[in-house]
């Protein structure tokens, strides 16, 4: 696999996964393709050495891994780490607002999202939807509207002659979007718009009424190469779906021989603390079913966690923002984020490593340090990192316009990362 076929096929990953649960449906179509067999947590598990296995929960957290044929006690595993969710609009429970014959939808910000950019866009919806069938039995389906289907209009020049200095965004009353005219009368309920969804969908779903639903707007703008060189690539969502597209590209193609696994988190940008976070038991309890509660501090002691999330990338306009040594280049390599005060887990011993395997390879790799009058962002490194006790080096390929509705990265620094990823996960020890 090349620089261009990995592109094409993270772009297709990328279209496909508008929300965290159709993130963990394609991962785990992608994994059973190659081998892996689902687990379910409820199930009595039989590990065997040698093997590719899967779990999920709440269908928007996966964790991916091989038993390998090296004993994990003395081998260690060799774990890679991302988070599934992106800062978003979701639709809230009660979302119906009817004004001047607009049908309105009420939306939540989840996350650190930049709101600016939402205005103007061609949106849709998707997410999971929860419903009861005419037996009366709970069951859950995915949608997606697929086309544009709302949108947050700004208010012109015209009405508001400061726009363009003094501007702010109210989050309460400046973005619900626009679904469609219609007055309250004549206006179908918003749940009955999703179960119509879902019938569109699967013509043989048997829905009888919808309860609940977890839906989040999108961009229906396709991921793509920009630059007159090609130099970019430019999608919604790379913070931080690129990553889980990495690791499991990594795990996928890598030997199976040594220990290995991926997990790849929600609710990473609103601080984890979920049951499928990276604060919750999620991945303890994995590890214990895999290699036994007595035997989980030998092998984390002798194990290694690679958190992948996007960087910083030094912007042309806004230079002054980074630290003058460490201003992370498009296209340059994946980047070392180092933070003294542990919002990054990366130590001396995990950054050597990765320089190791990446000067071993002949590819490129930067750091990044926040600059001192600033504060610093966060991801899961530091959390698994004090969950498990396992040492642990973050890094993330360097992107424009992180948290936007539309973001942006060089177009080579995803491959070199999968590389130096898929090399890490075959070495027959990290100490």
């Amino acid at each position: 696999m090349d620089n261009a076929v990995f592109n094409s096929k993270l772009f297709d990953f990328l279209k496909q996964s508008p929300t965290p649960y159709h993130a963990v449906q394609r991962m785990a179509r992608r994994l059973e393709a190659a081998g892996f067999e689902r687990l379910d947590e409820q199930a009595a598990w039989s590990l065997a050495p040698g093997q590719r296995y899967y779990v999920t929960r709440n269908d928007s957290t996966i964790i991916a891994f091989q038993t390998g044929q090296s004993d994990p006690v003395t081998h260690g595993i060799r774990m890679i780490g991302a988070h599934t969710d992106s800062p978003c609009l979701r639709v809230k429970p009660n979302p119906e607002i009817y004004k001047k014959g607009f049908y309105q939808l009420g939306v939540e910000v989840y996350g650190g999202a930049l709101l600016n950019p939402w205005f103007d866009r061609d949106l849709s919806m998707a997410g999971r939807v929860s419903y009861v069938d005419s037996h009366d039995r709970l069951r859950d389906a995915l949608v997606d509207f697929a086309r544009p289907v709302v949108t947050i209009p700004s208010l012109a020049i015209h009405l508001d002659r400061e726009a363009n200095n003094t501007r702010t965004v109210n989050p309460q009353t400046d973005i619900p979007p626009i679904l469609m005219q219609a007055d309250e009368k004549e206006a179908v309920p918003f749940r009955q718009l999703l179960a119509d969804r879902i019938r569109a969908e699967d013509p043989e779903a048997d829905v009888a009424k919808v309860l609940d639903y977890e839906l989040s707007l999108y961009d229906t703008q396709p991921p793509a190469t920009v630059g007159l060189n090609d130099d970019f690539i430019a999608s919604a969502r790379l913070d931080n779906l690129l990553s889980c597209f990495i690791g499991l590209q990594a795990l996928v193609q890598a030997d199976p021989t040594q220990p290995a696994l991926l997990v790849c988190n929600d609710h990473e940008e609103v601080g984890s603390m979920s049951a499928e976070g990276a604060q919750g038991p999620f991945l303890s309890s994995v590890l214990d079913r895999w290699v036994g509660a007595a035997d989980r501090p030998r092998v984390i002691a002798r194990s290694m966690m690679i958190s992948a999330d996007n960087a910083h990338g030094v912007h042309p306009n806004y230079a002054d923002r980074h630290d003058g040594n460490h201003g992370p280049l498009l296209n340059a390599g994946p980047v070392i984020k180092v933070n003294n005060n542990q919002r990054y887990a990366t130590n001396s011993r995990t950054a050597a490593l990765y320089r190791h395997i990446s000067e071993s390879l002949d590819l490129p790799c930067q750091s990044f340090v926040v600059r001192t009058d600033m504060g610093c962002g966060s991801t899961i490194g530091p959390l698994t990192a004090g969950n498990l006790g396992v040492r642990t080096l973050d890094i993330g390929v360097p992107q424009f316009a992180m948290h936007s509705i539309r973001e942006m990265a060089g177009a080579r620094d995803g491959y070199v990362l999968y590389q130096v990823l898929r090399r890490y996960l075959e070495l027959e020890q990290i100490d």
